[in-house]
């Protein structure tokens, strides 16, 4: 029986465009060129701010992001960014009784902009405010602490395997990977993925369905 689902939030409930678009506008380069970039760093299993790294050697990150920032150029989260099933299958979970939380590895920054979109969830809690982000074993072990339910009635939904599937049964969660953005894409089929994942879905609203059966 699952009686809590927690979510991811990059290419699992928001669309990644707008923030490698604004990326590419800050550093002013082609839109396309970092697109492609972040493309070849996660076909490369590295992290996805290699591709700024790339597009922008010896870059500063941190320093970046605190100068976009004070520019007024800072993080942005509208109605436009979240998938379109997002709204749907958290509204139907909590129908069937289901605790939805959303937990990713984000920003503080980003924690508020979720929940200023009243989004149909019980929490929304990001690694920036927890000062520690995936695939730390620690920032599972704050997820079962807010599910609120045993390991085994507890399912985390995300799109990239070592950050989240693997990561999440190694905590004794289940899990679900969705076939979404980049790193669901490229990695659906993998026969370790497969083997993993508890299930393998293309919409948030194939939820509803499993916990309903």
């Amino acid at each position: 029986m699952i009686e809590t689902i927690v979510f991811d939030v990059g290419e699992t409930i928001t669309r990644d465009d707008r923030y490698w678009g604004s990326w590419a506008d800050w550093l002013d380069i082609p839109r396309h060129t970092l697109s492609a970039l972040v493309g070849a760093v996660v076909a490369q299993g590295r992290d996805n701010a290699d591709a700024v790294r790339l597009a922008r050697p010896g870059v500063d990150i941190a320093a970046e992001y605190a100068a976009r920032e004070a520019a007024g150029h800072g993080e942005f989260l509208h109605e436009d960014d979240l998938y379109d099933d997002v709204r749907p299958a958290l509204s139907g979970l909590r129908k069937l009784g289901v605790r939805v939380i959303i937990a990713g590895n984000q920003t503080g920054r980003m924690g508020e902009l979720l929940r200023d979109l009243n989004l149909p969830a019980d929490l929304i809690v990001t690694s920036g405010e927890w000062g520690v982000a995936k695939p730390d074993p620690a920032f599972f072990a704050r997820v079962l602490d807010v599910a609120e339910a045993a390991p085994r009635e507890t399912v985390y939904v995300g799109d990239h395997p070592a950050n989240d599937l693997y990561p999440a049964k190694h905590a004794g969660l289940r899990a679900a990977h969705i076939r979404r953005g980049p790193w669901g894409h490229l990695w659906a089929d993998d026969p370790d993925v497969v083997a993993a994942a508890d299930w393998r879905i293309a919409s948030l609203t194939e939820l509803t369905s499993i916990i309903a059966d």
